[in-house]
């Protein structure tokens, strides 16, 4: 394997791992929504940057494990149309599920 593919490797595998640790600190607050500069704020202390932050929220989004909205309408959104830190988020029934092991995605590891 060369040094670029070794490369794609582990950020692939740190994407996984990120989006567990967004979903499970998302869920922190079970019922309520999280405010994703607050989330952010957190899981940057455990190494996560800015740009990985939002892949991770962009994709549990579009799989359907977390709801955004947007904080002071709390009008559902996307983060293709507005600033991330204008939004907070939920986890739904979905990642809830796969929070519980009712469900499983290989691009999202719960143990790292």
């Amino acid at each position: 394997m060369n040094r670029e593919q070794e490369k794609r490797r582990l950020r692939a595998g740190a994407f996984m791992v990120n989006n567990g640790r967004v979903l499970m600190t998302i869920n922190l607050l079970r019922e309520k929504y999280n405010a994703l500069r607050s989330v952010e704020k957190g899981l940057k202390a455990e190494g996560i940057e800015r740009q990985e932050f939002i892949d991770s929220v962009n994709f549990l989004h579009e799989e359907g494990y977390i709801y955004l909205r947007d904080m002071e309408s709390r009008e559902p959104a996307n983060l293709a149309d507005v600033e991330y830190q204008t939004l907070e988020a939920k986890v739904t029934g979905k990642g809830i599920r796969l929070l519980g092991g009712g469900i499983t995605d290989e691009m999202v590891d719960l143990d790292g």
